[in-house]
């Protein structure tokens, strides 16, 4: 398995951890400002990033980031968010491909659908890379909700320089 892939599975865990130690209630709150959105949402939102890669059309060598599945359950119930995200850990685990072969990315930039020529290797790399700037939300979520979890490493990507101690 290539370091792209095992990155990823590594980031991708810390979902399944937080996803064990929320109720339905703290997944679905959408409370705190100024954006309104659930942890369940930003979750969601990152298994559907996923989800859109694995639903490559392989006739045209095409993923279209704007074709997400869009699936509220998985914003509100901690068993259907770990059930998607197991599936996509599988995914990810039995994944074959070569990380410098070409695919083509449709996403919505802000002026409407582009195309753009990524390497599958880029695609993951920004998959991994969008997981944890989504971590970085849901953390501020969680210090508004009074939530902890063990992990100083959460929402931070890892070239972020360490704070010193005092």
């Amino acid at each position: 398995m290539n370091l792209i892939i095992q990155s990823t599975l590594k980031t991708l865990q810390k979902s399944q951890v937080l996803l064990n130690h929320l109720s339905n209630k703290q997944l679905s709150d959408a409370s705190v400002s100024p954006y309104y959105s659930s942890i369940g949402s930003h979750i969601r939102h990152i298994l559907d990033f996923y989800d859109c890669i694995f639903n490559k059309n392989e006739t045209n060598n095409t993923v279209d980031l704007t074709a997400r599945s869009r699936n509220k359950a998985i914003e509100c119930d901690c068993d259907c968010a770990k059930d998607y995200l197991n599936s996509i850990i599988e995914k990810l685990s039995s994944a074959s491909f070569n990380i410098n072969d070409t695919v083509f990315v449709i996403d919505d930039l802000g002026l409407g659908k582009t195309e753009i020529r990524y390497t599958n290797g880029s695609l993951f790399a920004q998959a991994n890379s969008h997981t944890i700037h989504h971590y970085a939300i849901i953390n501020y979520i969680f210090d508004s909700l009074g939530i902890t979890i063990n992990d100083d490493s959460f929402g931070y990507n890892p070239t972020t320089p360490k704070q010193a101690s005092s």
